[in-house]
């Protein structure tokens, strides 16, 4: 899954589609028009490969933090239950990350969202588990939220001197921090 994802990527670079490569142009406009394109985006990310970084800061400059970072986490949350709903209906083949998703559940759905193409294999690869809808739901916005509130600050503050680039390693960061929680209060339960 992970493969044909990356392929689509460098497929939709190498076509240079401008919406992709950079969003804002299209955000700019009247905030009804830039909030139904920013939740198109970003819900489109599972099949697309969208920027979503950008996205989610243009939500920030556009809407402001709160607004933004919101919309940001509707649009995302969107993403991960298409992928979700993808892998139920692919569900008779088997995954090979089930029995990884199976280990760690919830956990790598929200330390996987502000991970590209991670985030969009995990949901699907979710999609063909037990896992219950509610699960996914609950997970992908724990995982969204960080990413979406930091750009969406960012993004509100002009980008302030912060760069996408550094903005990106802290949600990376933020998700690595995630993980290890996630894994220390498993080890307590044991």
């Amino acid at each position: 899954m992970a493969a044909l994802l990356l392929a689509v990527f460098v497929v939709a670079q190498q076509a240079r589609i401008p919406v992709l490569s950079d969003p804002r142009p299209l955000l700019d406009g009247h905030k009804g028009v830039a909030a139904a394109a920013s939740f198109g985006l970003l819900a489109g990310d599972i099949l697309l490969p969208v920027p979503s970084s950008l996205v989610m800061l243009a939500n920030g400059a556009v809407f402001g933090i709160i607004p933004g970072a919101m919309l940001s986490i509707a649009g995302s949350l969107s993403a991960a239950m298409a992928g979700f709903w993808l892998g139920r209906r692919g569900r008779r083949g088997r995954a090979g990350g089930r029995e990884w998703l199976a280990r760690w559940g919830p956990l790598a759905i929200a330390a996987s969202r502000p991970v590209p193409l991670l985030a969009e294999s995990i949901a699907i690869v979710a999609g063909t588990t037990d896992l219950k809808w509610r699960t996914l739901i609950w997970a992908s916005a724990c995982g969204s939220a960080p990413a979406a509130l930091l750009y969406a600050w960012a993004g509100a503050r002009a980008a302030s001197g912060v760069g996408v680039t550094a903005l990106f390693g802290v949600t990376i960061v933020v998700a690595g921090a995630l993980w290890v929680i996630g894994r220390r209060s498993g080890k307590d339960k044991e």
